[in-house]
């Protein structure tokens, strides 16, 4: 510290740099390496103080390390030994010590470091608390209405007695448990050295165990609580343990730790019961933003994310600003109370001492249509449901400033104010629905804030935007659930509940459109004299990109997904398939189902109206429009079939492919109607299949997989190809497969920030070997072995490929198996569905989906379709030679079928890596990708 009389060293010690605040210089050291700010150290004075601060040495640890975890008295003693540095020697076991130096950011973050909160005074609060509370009660009083604290609801757990940190510690010492800290890597500490943490840390925002993953764990602690009856009504239960959302967690914190201000994920409720300690709470209704808090909205895909301040660094820097008619609602949390939070709400917590708690978050009738809302693409919507109407642009803000004006003539309109002190005004003007008060003045705090603002479905939805479809807008990155999961969700729950139609029909409309959609069915079912569309099928099945109907006989498929333009090719390349295979007579046909109709649907001048197209001729609706097509499309049998998709997706490779369409994508629809098939798909029948029905479908699977790469593709019209630095490709190179390494070649560009965006559990230093694994070398090697070597038959064919063989893609009928113990149910396959992913390829490309999402990794059943498939994969050939055994070595490295795959998966548009890594475990702790790949492709090779 500076005093009287002594020179502020700061200026000299920082040179240029001491322009900036300590803040900022903090914030800078964090993006170097541990090495570079040991070297930095060693500069100044005022740089050795900076460089040697424990909260810089977190952040630095915590980047770098991949759990488990083990705390060595300080976090740059701890990352010290991450980087394998000798620390014993006198000069790192005496620090240095200069006078001279004064920071006050630096003393905030020290006092927040060694804050004793024992000497601060807490009140029992304001939320209501209830004893023996009944579910009718708690339905109509709290449940997606406003907080309570209960008691009385773990008197029977075990867990009462005997989660306390040292019985814990001594029961699953030796377990791994997750770690919460705001690094992107998944850290975990064994349980026994966390404890030694809490006992030894004195850190400004503590790590804290904050494990979704617990019950895995350990799954005695499973046993000892149960969900209350209040909350026991949870509609994600019906998801698969694969696609349901992290939903319970086990809290283990310190003193001075704690969450800092949310809104839960999806705009779930969430009940939390402590276990030993004291939480304090504090709670904001939905739509009244903390102060010091800021939320963002990603105006592209409606992502949102907030930035706040530590639980702690809140309670003690802004939490004293607020005056009382603007705190927020607060309680003390006693050991064996739970406390309910309602969908929407703000909450902060701060743990008074060291604490054990349990939570679990929920979905009921209540907060249901939040959630489905919540899960609609686009962005306004999601930032009201958080901020209230500062969420808004401008635009919108001036549009509903006569609802939002005070009549106080003091109180300026929204118009007048930047978008940041729009926050600040909102938390300061709070008008309450009412002015009732009970006689401790709490009802008022539980309104809603006004100033046009409710937390009602129908004010929230009304702020949807209606040109993002749920089919046609991409999926926000921060959803709880994946598209896929979201409508097997509500499919689920509407045969699941009949009872509760009612709520499911408007939640499928905000999360699905499913309103628009229905009266699409309706007209192609008049248009094409169908019966009636009944209340059993008024609601999309399946979790594919488009819509799908079932009706008592038919099925009837919009395509909407990527726009009008993908979407005419998805239909033509699927209706030029079915032309060639009736013309082959391939066995394959009587393994998809019949085409019933197809057609254009469109919207004009007020009305439906629909067209035929059998994908023989451009439709009149689209070459009526001014569209320029080229001639290879206006010569062809089928202008939008696999080869012309096949140039477009060539032309736009490495960038978003552009809707050529305009605005004829917003009401034009292509349809294809084929016969219903009798049974279920495979996805809903996993579970009940025998192992002698596994078998089948795999024999199955095999067989019409060779069915389908032995069918013929339409003759090519080889284009002039040119690759990457404008000259014209060899003739000899089949220009499918430059289209299909193109491709590939493109996807290797951005592999590594897609892996990560998908957020898998890849080490960070087999995320760097991929160059290695994969070297550019691998595209042109890929495609030298398919060149004309000798003047002969390519090394192996292209073919077509169906690409999304998965479990809701598989259909199965049933029939009596009398083979064991007389008369037994079984199903068998009977048709596979959905071709308009179609495209040419590597056939060991169909192979992917297969092993991974319909076999689950089981060898048995990838060998027995092999069997069945009896092709080869690749075709041996010798490769001439030209003297470069290194370049033939990684050429013949290609013909490796493991390799190929495996470089396959790597490079895929899905996230195959996720599902390898959740099926073998022990992938987890692989060395290299030569790993990987044998473990889960070997059995190619000795196939």
């Amino acid at each position: 510290m500076t005093t009287l009389g002594q020179r502020d060293r700061r200026p000299e010690a920082l040179g240029n740099l001491s322009v900036l605040p300590d803040e900022t210089i903090c914030v800078l050291l964090e993006y170097l390496a541990p090495r570079d700010i040991a070297h930095l150290a060693c500069v100044s004075s005022v740089m050795y103080i900076l460089c040697n601060e424990e909260p810089l040495w977190m952040s630095l640890c915590l980047r770098k390390a991949k759990g488990p975890l083990e705390y060595k008295g300080s976090w740059k003693k701890t990352t010290l030994h991450l980087e394998g540095v000798n620390q014993e020697n006198d000069a790192y076991r005496k620090p240095l010590h200069f006078d001279g130096f004064n920071s006050l950011y630096l003393y905030k973050r020290f006092y927040r470091c060694n804050a004793s909160l024992d000497g601060f005074s807490f009140d029992n609060g304001n939320v209501e608390r209830r004893r023996d509370l009944s579910l009718d009660e708690f339905s109509k009083e709290y449940d997606a209405k406003k907080p309570v604290l209960l008691s009385g609801l773990t008197d029977s757990w075990p867990a009462s007695n005997t989660w306390t940190i040292d019985q814990l510690s001594e029961k699953y010492g030796e377990v791994p448990f997750r770690i919460s800290q705001r690094s992107p890597n998944k850290i975990s500490m064994q349980f026994k050295d966390y404890i030694s943490y809490m006992k030894t840390q004195r850190d400004e925002d503590p790590l804290y165990v904050f494990d979704d993953k617990f019950g895995d764990a350990a799954p005695e602690l499973l046993k000892d609580y149960s969900v209350p009856h209040l909350f026991q009504e949870d509609w994600f239960e019906i998801l698969d343990k694969e696609s349901r959302p992290p939903y319970r967690w086990l809290i283990i914190g310190p003193e001075r730790s704690g969450a800092s201000w949310h809104v839960d994920p999806a705009l779930t409720s969430a009940w939390n019961t402590l276990l030993c300690g004291r939480k304090r709470w504090a709670l904001y209704p939905p739509g009244k933003v903390p102060l010091g808090v800021t939320v963002h909205v990603n105006e592209d895909d409606g992502d949102v994310s907030i930035d706040t301040p530590s639980s702690l660094q809140w309670w003690l820097d802004y939490y004293p600003l607020l005056p009382d008619e603007d705190k927020p609602i607060e309680c003390t949390l006693l050991p064996g109370e739970t406390i309910y939070v309602p969908s929407g709400w703000w909450h902060c917590i701060l743990n008074l001492e060291p604490t054990v708690a349990v939570t679990q978050n929920f979905v009921n009738k209540e907060n249901f249509g939040f959630v489905c809302l919540d899960m609609a693409p686009g962005y306004h919507h999601k930032g009201v449901c958080r901020a209230g109407l500062l969420a808004l642009n401008d635009g919108n803000s001036e549009e509903m400033e006569e609802e939002t004006h005070d009549e106080d003539d003091n109180t300026l309109s929204y118009s007048d104010l930047t978008r940041k002190e729009k926050r600040v005004r909102m938390n300061g003007d709070v008008e309450t629905e009412n002015h009732e008060e009970d006689v401790n003045g709490v009802s008022k705090r539980y309104n809603m804030w006004k100033n046009g603002f409710s937390y009602d479905i129908n004010f929230l939805a009304s702020f949807l935007d209606k040109e993002r479809d749920h089919y046609n807008f991409p999926w926000s990155m921060g959803n709880s659930v994946g598209q896929r999961e979201m409508r097997a969700w509500i499919s689920k729950l509407w045969v699941l509940k009949p009872e509760m139609r009612e709520l499911i029909w408007k939640g499928a409309c905000i999360a699905l459109n499913a309103e628009k959609w229905l009266r699409c069915l309706e007209e192609l079912c008049t248009f094409h004299n169908f019966p009636l569309v009944t209340e059993d099928e008024k609601l999309p099945v399946g979790t594919g990109s488009n819509p799908v109907y079932l009706l008592s006989s038919y099925a009837v498929k919009l395509f909407v997904e990527g726009g009008l333009e993908q979407s005419m090719y998805g239909l033509g390349t699927e209706l030029e398939f079915y032309d060639i295979l009736g013309r082959a007579d391939s066995p394959l046909k009587t393994h998809i189902p019949d085409v019933v109709a197809s057609g254009i649907l469109f919207f004009e001048k007020g009305s439906y109206k629909v067209v035929p197209w059998d994908g023989k001729r451009i439709p009149d609706i689209i070459s009526s429009s001014n569209l320029v097509f080229d001639a290879s499309m206006l010569n062809s049998e089928f202008p939008f079939g696999i080869w012309n998709k096949t140039l477009r997706e060539h032309r736009n490779q490495g960038k978003p492919a552009p809707d050529s369409f305009g605005s004829l994508s917003s009401h034009v629809w292509p349809y294809i109607i084929t016969k219903r098939c009798k049974g279920k798909i495979f996805a809903q029948l996993r579970d009940d299949l025998t192992w002698n029905d596994a078998q089948n479908l795999a024999s199955f699977l095999g067989q019409q997989l060779r069915n389908l790469h032995q069918l013929p593709y339409p003759p090519v019209t080889r284009p002039a190809l040119l690759n990457a630095n404008g000259v014209h490709e060899e003739q000899n190179i089949p220009a499918e497969w430059k289209v299909f390494v193109d491709a590939l070649c493109q996807k290797k560009k951005d592999v590594t920030s897609r892996l990560e965006n998908w957020g898998n559990p890849i080490p960070r230093f087999l995320m760097n070997k991929i160059d290695e694994y994969i070297p550019d070398e691998f595209f042109v090697d890929l495609l030298h072995v398919f060149k004309d070597i000798n003047g002969g038959d390519e090394i192996k064919p292209c073919t077509w490929i169906h690409s999304d063989v998965m479990d809701d893609n598989i259909h199965m009928e049933p029939y009596a198996d009398d083979s064991v113990d007389g008369q037994q149910s079984s199903w068998r396959p009977s048709h596979i569905l959905d071709f308009s992913d179609l495209s040419i390829g590597d056939p060991i490309y169909d192979l992917i989906p297969i092993y991974l999402d319909v076999f689950r990794g089981d060898n048995d059943l990838f060998k027995k379709l092999l069997e069945s498939y009896g092709l080869p994969l690749i075709r041996s050939k010798s490769l001439p030679d030209n003297g470069t055994k290194t370049r033939d070595s990684s050429r013949k490295k290609v013909l490796s079928p493991s390799y190929r795959t495996m470089c396959y998966c790597i490079l895929h548009e899905e996230n195959v890596l996720g599902a390898m890594f959740s099926i073998w475990d022990e992938l987890r702790t692989a060395e290299s990708w030569e790993q990987i790949e044998l473990t889960v492709w070997s059995l190619l090779n000795s196939y």
